[in-house]
């Protein structure tokens, strides 16, 4: 959520100012593009835009008709379709040779919604694309899952799910752990990090971490409450504490749960457990195969892993890929 947190920021910071602004939200795709839905742009009246919607291919061009939907108070929705092969498009500069629609709104009432995401709420958020009713938004609590547009009544609406940040449980404060946090906090996920040793749990060691708990390991998951959005890394590189917490969080609904460490040391540990069956559930050794060596190499391959596995992906090159690349399978 780091790059929404930087757009609401932003944004927070201009209304205290009165500043007029505008927000791009890709609401379809379709072909190769290099965002999906839901990806947005704030554009200030002047000064530069602030977040990412193409690579920076069509941030100029998106920028110029805010200002102008800016000027006349009414939102638009524009295309960009890049899926001809002519000199035309690739003349844009472009990276990408998909087609991409966005709404552009003055004023943007939308984030004021997606803000309850720092409070953790969940939901959908419904916004009118046509008709007298362009620009509306609601957030329904208990809307469903799926980022569509459905055709209601005569208007085109646009369904987007909101969901809380992505949370990782570094089962570890030692030296090796401090990579894996920055870098999963720069992806905007909710880092906890846990750990007996409560004189390494602290901001200037760990500046990413949103949160720091010392539960015993055999409490860990009843104290962190781990769900379905959820990675857990365990990494404590004690032997005891890394089967305490194994223990612990084995049998929870996580989306990920990696262990450092040779494979066979945590075979070793689920035998002792009397739970070996539950070997082919584990990421261990933790991480993709890119031959990591150290703890920043290592942090990327684990954290790499983890978008790969919460996003059904298998982490193999995108050159052998035959799908889009943001596509299903």
């Amino acid at each position: 959520m780091s790059e929404l947190s930087d757009i609401l920021d932003a944004a927070e910071a201009m209304a205290a100012r009165d500043d007029p602004m505008a927000l791009a939200t890709v609401v379809a795709t379709r072909g190769s593009t290099y965002r999906r839905a839901g990806a947005r742009l704030l554009i200030p009246a002047e000064g530069e835009p602030i977040g990412n919607i193409s690579g920076g291919c069509l941030e100029g061009d998106v920028a110029r008709i805010g200002r102008e939907v800016i000027a006349s108070g009414v939102p638009r929705t524009v295309e960009f379709d890049m899926t001809a092969d002519d000199d035309a498009v690739w003349g844009y500069g472009l990276g990408c040779n998909g087609d991409i629609e966005l709404f552009v709104e003055p004023s943007p009432s939308a984030l004021e919604a997606i803000a309850a995401l720092r409070d953790g709420a969940t939901g959908c958020l419904v916004t009118t694309l046509t008709g007298p009713r362009a620009g509306s938004h609601r957030l329904e609590a208990d809307g469903d899952q799926v980022t569509r547009i459905e055709e209601v009544n005569g208007e085109r609406v646009f369904h987007e799910p909101l969901l809380p940040s992505f949370r990782l449980i570094v089962c570890s404060a030692g030296h090796d752990a401090i990579p894996l946090v920055r870098q999963a906090a720069e992806l905007g996920w909710r880092v906890v990090v846990t750990d007996v040793r409560r004189t390494l749990l602290n901001a200037r060691r760990f500046p990413g971490a949103a949160e720091f708990a010392s539960p015993d390991p055999e409490a860990a998951a009843t104290v962190l409450a781990p769900d379905g959005r959820t990675a857990v890394v365990v990494m404590s590189h004690n032997y005891l504490r890394d089967i305490a917490y194994l223990r612990s969080f084995l049998d929870t609904p996580l989306a990920y749960l990696g262990v450092l460490g040779p494979r066979g040391r945590t075979a070793q540990m689920l035998e002792q457990m009397g739970r070996l069956e539950a070997m082919e559930r584990l990421h261990a050794p933790a991480g993709l195969d890119i031959g990591a060596d150290g703890p920043e190499e290592v942090a990327r391959a684990i954290v790499a892993e983890i978008l790969a596995v919460t996003r059904g992906r298998d982490g193999g090159p995108l050159r052998d890929r035959r799908a889009a690349i943001h596509g299903e399978g």
